[in-house]
């Protein structure tokens, strides 16, 4: 089956998630916000970076919607298309709900606005794609699919603001570059240990578990093991399938990144954000800068060196490092490239992103991440 993907805020991050899922050869950018995904399924929940996925028919969308089960059929269209205008895709709609009151099918339409896209707060709140004849029907020039959900905006400012243990000087992960970076980690293994070596307050740890992996974070603040253990005991004890039997382990303990043997023999798959810095108001002064980044470089190549050691050929590590905006707004990270090499791991390349595109931040953002996947030699 092929699927249409609508990319997120970072298209190119979303792109590097789906090709970590899915491998390189199954995924095809066809618009800056657009790709194709040929796969059997789309487990969309577990998928941080895309906003909206629909499958591709190849029969009339008249057909499909005469089709649908018997019921009330909640109905709206997104055109993603060049020259796509809210006027046509609005007049589509009424053909289609037209066509279907000539089948006596009760049918009220999701008004696009002054767009021919549907944002995806309107798609999600309306459960199109997530319930039986709740129906998004999203096109892209010669493609017609029907989407299979939204991105759950709801879920994640959940799992985000409800935690109770939260804390603005350790970074505020969003759960979805969590979901992201794992995935990145993973590269589409649907089981296995996550390691976070510098866990937080746990969003990580939490997202992988809820994933359906275990979970081994460590921490060398312990008020931040604190913090992790509140909210995986939040997440777990609000989440009915992470309290039975067989459910994904956690193991939590404090730790130096740079000098810790973990207990694990050997973690399947390693994500993590390393820490990024305090809070800035505005871009840091040069000789600030350099200071800045000689810091993280010293914490990051000195984890690196000592993780390589406790871990087999063939891991892979997602990693979120510090990027700092400059005067003139570009950002300037770790310069680590040039030692991957002799620390013993290769920078692993994407098709449809490279290693500068893999920049997740906000416009306003002084401290950005700067996302790295190294794979152990």
């Amino acid at each position: 089956m092929t699927f249409l993907m609508v990319l997120g805020r970072e298209p190119k991050i979303s792109l590097a998630e789906l090709e970590a899922i899915f491998s390189s050869s199954k995924v095809k950018q066809i618009a800056p916000q657009l790709a194709l995904v040929t796969a059997h399924s789309i487990p969309f929940n577990r998928i941080g970076g895309s906003i909206k996925a629909a499958q591709l028919i190849n029969q009339p969308i008249q057909d499909y919607l005469s089709n649908l089960p018997a019921g009330k059929i909640t109905l709206g269209i997104s055109d993603y298309s060049e020259h796509a205008n809210p006027r046509k895709t609005w007049d589509l709609a009424l053909k289609y709900k037209n066509m279907l009151k000539r089948h006596n099918r009760n049918v009220r339409l999701v008004p696009n606005g002054k767009s021919p896209i549907l944002t995806s707060a309107t798609s999600h709140h309306n459960q199109l794609g997530e319930k039986t004849n709740h129906i998004e029907i999203v096109k892209f020039g010669k493609y017609t699919g029907i989407s299979i959900g939204t991105q759950n905006i709801t879920a994640y400012a959940k799992r985000d603001q409800a935690r109770p243990a939260r804390d603005a000087f350790v970074g505020m992960l969003p759960p979805k570059l969590a979901q992201i970076l794992v995935n990145l980690a993973t590269t589409g293994a649907k089981t296995g240990t996550i390691l976070d070596p510098f866990c937080g307050t746990g969003v990580i740890l939490q997202e992988a578990i809820l994933m359906g992996y275990s979970a081994y974070g460590t921490d060398l603040s312990e008020k931040m093991i604190d913090y992790s253990r509140k909210n995986l005991d939040w997440i777990t004890n609000r989440t009915l399938r992470l309290q039975k039997a067989g459910a994904p382990k956690l193991y939590l303990e404090p730790g130096d990144a740079t000098s810790h043997k973990w207990q694990l023999a050997e973690p399947n798959f390693i994500a993590s954000e390393i820490y990024l810095g305090h809070p800035l108001s505005a871009p840091p002064a040069e000789i600030k800068l350099k200071q800045l980044q000689q810091e993280a470089k010293i914490l990051l190549t000195t984890f690196l060196k000592n993780i390589s050691a406790q871990i087999l050929s063939g891991t892979t590590l997602a990693l979120a490092t510090p990027s700092w905006k400059r005067s003139d707004g570009s950002y300037s990270g770790v310069n680590i490239l040039d030692e991957i090499d002799k620390l013993g791991y290769n920078a692993i390349k994407y098709r449809y992103a490279s290693y500068d595109d893999l920049l997740y931040h906000r416009e306003d953002q002084i401290v950005a991440r700067q996302i790295i996947v190294l794979r152990k030699k």
